[in-house]
């Protein structure tokens, strides 16, 4: 009689590994800005990349409830998603004066524009960049 032992129970998944956000805010100031940060996505998936970001914006900026970006940019997204539970709806323009930002909206609290450093940049292109525009006052 040959006996075997009984199968191994599958191996759980491994944990995704998020990359850390590339995200960096501008200080709070009394000042205007024309930009309050830059944002480096991973992709132009915006379904993707969007849950990610406003999770990880102050407190103080409220709940984003509109986002406005390049459409020309960005992959094809519905008109509305939920994040976290809440809904946040999602506009594509096409602004001459403003081609690589994203717009966010709280109401009651502000609108915040992030300048948008494309996916395929460099490290070495997006550092001064991502530096640059923080010094960046209006």
């Amino acid at each position: 009689m040959i006996t075997t032992a009984p199968p191994a129970p599958p191996a759980p998944p491994a944990p995704s590994i998020r990359p850390l956000l590339r995200l960096r805010l501008a200080p709070h100031s009394a000042l205007p800005r024309r930009l309050d940060g830059v944002w480096w996505p991973r992709s132009y998936d915006l379904l993707a990349e969007l849950p990610q970001l406003l999770a990880a914006l102050p407190r103080a900026w409220g709940h984003i409830s509109g986002v406005t970006v390049n459409g020309a940019a960005w992959s094809a997204a519905p008109g509305r998603m939920l994040v976290a539970n809440q809904v946040v709806r999602l506009r594509k323009a096409v602004a001459a004066h403003a081609p690589d930002t994203v717009v966010l909206l709280a109401p009651g609290h502000g609108r915040w524009d992030l300048l948008v450093v494309p996916p395929d940049t460099t490290e070495e292109a997006a550092e001064p960049i991502m530096t640059a525009v923080l010094g960046d006052r209006a």
